[in-house]
């Protein structure tokens, strides 16, 4: 534990983030790292509470947050740092791009707030980068065994370091032309600079992790050859296949899924795509569809880039609105009215709202958006949205931003010529140990469990290298 009496002395470590008027000017990262005397402060907040449910139920890594916790403290960061390693591969990104339901979790937040345990592990990971500690950690010995990886997101990163530090060969593959999947294009840099996703890179590249990029499964190489070159293949494709609108005007020009718009936009800010060859908001009027994290990066995005302004909208009622201090659905992830940054920095939003039709002008470019109002009544299988009478309404748009989420891993060639056995939503069906329907062949993350968060795409990812290494035992 911390100090004895710290949660009683000092109150919440709050998060501080960049001036609004400033950051919306470039894509740098919006918060600012603690101190760390006031890291100390907040580890010493944490508390003996013998059942800690930040630990057991909230994070699905299984972190030893109450000990480093108290490492930080006590000043020892380099212990702190071993402590989170223990568990976390890679906190530099949880840290930056996890909602966190470990602090939902506390036990402080049962009638107080919760210990900032995302910026301590974030403070701690940051120090040990300065400070030299992390590098790389080949494997004592080679087993022989040859694993392919496919796809790069932060399923695969986590299982392809895994696996090599068993002593295994791997070889990562990835279609795009980078490594880093979602986390390279789908998080805007002003959530996570890649610079942080090179540094991890340099760390698995000095390992051994042979990174094949540029390369499709099943089209540039095919399921054959990967089987008899290797001894398993791991499928960390993610799940991308976006949720579509299908209501009259669809297909004019100016919709887009929110996927297509955030890969072009990092590219540009990569400089792989010039700016005006790709997707922008400069000057237009932004329609998002969707509330999650996808549409609030969505938002922060079409700021930066100079929209003329932004509506945000979900078909889901507005849920309720809460600022205490206490979480009242402890230990659970409270359902409650959240504000991300990108919304701090101008945006309308609007909950129970449908989108009906999208019309286009004299050319095929969307120009409107007929929306109206809905009411969640029971119906058959549950809650149902019911249209409310004399409630449309239409929005100005020249650009609309499909974020509603995603079904399942995209269905083509790669999983076509495995022959692999899908669950009921779609995602590849795995036992315990991420085995498939096909011998040797192993999934993780999102691929399996449908679309969910970093840290749990992670978790399932070292899952997934535990059973492939017992496997090729």
């Amino acid at each position: 534990m911390g100090k004895p009496t710290g949660f009683l002395e000092y109150g919440r470590l709050a998060l501080r983030y960049r001036a609004v008027e400033e950051r919306i000017r470039d894509w740098s990262e919006i918060p600012l790292l603690a101190t760390a005397e006031e890291l100390g402060r907040e580890g010493a907040r944490c508390m003996d509470c013998g059942a800690p449910y930040c630990h057991l139920l909230g994070c699905p890594l299984g972190n030893l947050i109450p000990e480093w916790n108290d490492a930080a403290y006590r000043g020892r960061w380099r212990e702190a740092w071993q402590r989170l390693e223990m568990t976390n591969p890679f906190p530099e990104l949880t840290g930056r791009i996890c909602p966190a339901p470990c602090e939902t979790s506390c036990t402080l937040s049962i009638n107080s707030s919760a210990v900032s345990i995302k910026q301590l592990e974030l403070g701690i990971i940051e120090r040990a980068f300065a400070e030299g500690w992390v590098q790389p950690l080949p494997p004592r010995r080679e087993t022989g065994r040859r694993v392919a990886v496919i796809g790069s997101g932060p399923a695969g990163l986590a299982a392809a370091q895994a696996l090599r530090r068993q002593g295994h060969t791997v070889s990562l593959f990835e279609k795009a032309g980078r490594i880093g999947g979602l986390l390279r294009y789908g998080i805007p840099d002003f959530k996570l600079d890649k610079g942080v996703l090179e540094r991890r890179l340099a760390q698995l590249a000095g390992e051994g992790v042979e990174f094949e990029t540029g390369v499709s499964i099943g089209e540039d190489l095919s399921v054959r050859y990967l089987l008899k070159r290797f001894d398993a293949l791991l499928l960390a494709v993610g799940c991308g296949e976006p949720r579509d609108l299908a209501v009259p005007g669809r297909g004019n020009e100016g919709v887009h899924f929110a996927v297509d718009y955030l890969t072009q936009a990092n590219r540009v800010c990569a400089g792989e795509l010039e700016a005006d060859k790709s997707l922008s908001a400069r000057g237009k009027r932004v329609l998002v569809v969707g509330g999650g994290d996808t549409g609030s990066d969505c938002v922060g995005t079409a700021v930066r880039q100079g929209a003329r302004s932004v509506h945000q909208v979900e078909i889901l009622p507005r849920p309720r609105e809460y600022s205490g201090e206490p979480n009242p659905d402890w230990p659970r992830w409270p359902s409650i009215l959240r504000s991300s940054t990108s919304h701090q920095e101008g945006c309308t939003r609007d909950w129970a709202v449908s989108v009906t039709q999208f019309s286009a002008g004299y050319d095929p470019w969307v120009r409107q958006a007929h929306l109206a109002r809905v009411e969640w009544r029971p119906g058959r299988g549950g809650l149902q949205p019911v249209e409310l009478p004399e409630s449309e309404f239409n929005l100005e748009v020249e650009l609309v931003l499909l974020a509603m989420g995603f079904l399942h891993p995209q269905h083509g060639r790669l999983l076509e010529d495995l022959g692999l056995e899908l669950d009921r939503r779609g995602n590849l069906a795995v036992d315990d140990s991420c085995r498939t329907s096909r011998p040797g062949v192993f999934a993780c993350g999102d691929a399996a469990n449908g679309a969910s968060l970093v840290v749990s795409a992670i978790a399932h990812g070292l899952k997934a290298a535990a059973g492939v290494g017992q496997a090729l035992r």
